[in-house]
């Protein structure tokens, strides 16, 4: 699943029958499962040998279907990764499967922005909605004017720098996607309600979650670098998100700070601590037996140690199996904690979740937890922890599914 916001204009270095090669760094880096290249979903083959280059598979249905029929070595095209729990929804929700494919009729400067008219085929006409959304090689665009057979989208100076929508011109032809509730709604008219559980249905993961299969999914969007909340309502009450140490971006620790609004900590197996010398703080702890060590920073960094980024690199640092006690200054600005050592049978908290939930993903036991605090600056309560899950997408269990299923 995409969300039509473009991550970076990509290169194409080789196409053929069945492959493309995109030259992409921000993509590559991240080494994504699937791209989505001009409003395509595409299953990634490899990453190719040079480190910012990314192969994707291409199939005659792809081709016959969109675009990309017609691209060739020096194309830039439009190239998001796949949306990952905690990411924010920047458009829409886009499947990456194209519709239709429409022609550029007109282009209209209009100061600094500019006007598309776009003709799509007859049967595609009636899922464009005026102020409704559509994906027009990718981009999460809204439909200005819809007229008897052709639309129009108004393209702001940031979507122009931002985009390859830039370099259309009358007569090129551009891949489109309707917005997934407008398809459905056509599609049931007569049961609005059932559409709107279908484009629920697109997000399994968001919203209150149990068994088994709930574990299981939350597991998945963990390894891949997404969050996900947990509900701790026996101890402390409160709910707290928590990543993965191990794939933890600094986009990830900035929606830590602006929008779960708590305390940030970095919950561990009591093993990495010791193998790190980073020694507990002297004190009894506080009154739910949290176990506080010595806030540290990553020592190659080259900033104060407070921003996102640099947060984030020295979480992902004590997760990695090849760290030392020399990576990290002390005292510094990210706190771990230590989870006890008989995990969740011994202490049901959310430093023992967030440390089993990572051990179960596969993942080194070093993770990030926060508590989820309403704008009003009182902790969220369970009512507002599962609109807070939807809002965010985000799936939520309580601690007493994670002791029955981990």
């Amino acid at each position: 699943m995409f969300t039509g916001h473009i991550q970076e204009i990509g290169t194409v270095i080789a196409v053929d029958h069945d492959r493309i090669a995109v030259r992409a760094p921000k993509a590559a880096a991240g080494t994504p499962g699937s791209i989505c290249l001009n409003g395509v979903g595409l299953m990634i083959v490899q990453t190719g040998h040079e480190t910012d280059v990314l192969e994707a598979r291409l199939t005659a249905e792809t081709r016959r279907r969109s675009t990309l029929d017609q691209i060739r070595p020096g194309t830039r095209v439009n190239v998001e990764a796949p949306l990952a729990l905690g990411d924010p929804l920047g458009g829409h929700l886009v499947q990456g499967a194209v519709d239709a494919v429409g022609k550029v009729v007109r282009v209209d400067d209009e100061g600094t922005s500019r006007r598309l008219w776009i003709k799509p085929p007859d049967r595609f006409l009636p899922l464009v909605v005026p102020k409704g959304q559509i994906a027009v090689d990718g981009v999460s665009l809204t439909v200005a004017e819809v007229s008897r057979d052709r639309f129009s989208v108004a393209l702001i100076p940031a979507t122009l720098q931002a985009t390859a929508l830039a370099e259309l011109s009358a007569g090129d032809r551009v891949n489109l996607e309707p917005d997934l509730l407008t398809r459905l709604v056509r599609r049931w008219p007569s049961d609005p309600g059932r559409a709107v559980g279908q484009v629920v249905a697109a997000l399994p993961w968001a919203g209150r979650v149990s068994g088994g299969q709930g574990m299981q999914k939350a597991l998945a969007q963990l390894s891949s670098g997404g969050a996900v909340m947990i509900w701790d309502p026996d101890r402390e009450g409160e709910g707290d998100v928590i990543f993965a140490g191990a794939r933890l971006r600094p986009e990830a620790f900035t929606f830590l700070l602006t929008q779960v609004c708590g305390h940030p900590t970095v919950p561990c197996a009591p093993e990495i601590l010791d193998r790190l010398e980073i020694g507990p703080i002297p004190g009894p702890g506080d009154r739910h037996g949290t176990r506080p060590h010595v806030p540290v920073d990553l020592a190659t960094g080259t900033g104060t140690g407070v921003s996102a980024a640099e947060r984030a690199a020295t979480v992902r640092r004590l997760a990695h199996p090849e760290a030392g006690p020399a990576d990290f200054l002390r005292p510094g600005h990210v706190f771990p904690l230590a989870a006890r050592p008989g995990g969740l049978a011994e202490r049901a908290g959310h430093t023992e979740a967030t440390v089993a939930m990572c051990m179960a993903a596969g993942l080194p036991p070093v993770g990030v937890c926060c508590e989820v605090m309403n704008p009003d600056g009182t902790m969220a309560k369970a009512a507002d922890l599962e609109i807070a899950a939807l809002r965010w997408g985000l799936p939520l269990l309580d601690v007493d599914d994670l002791r029955k299923h981990l």
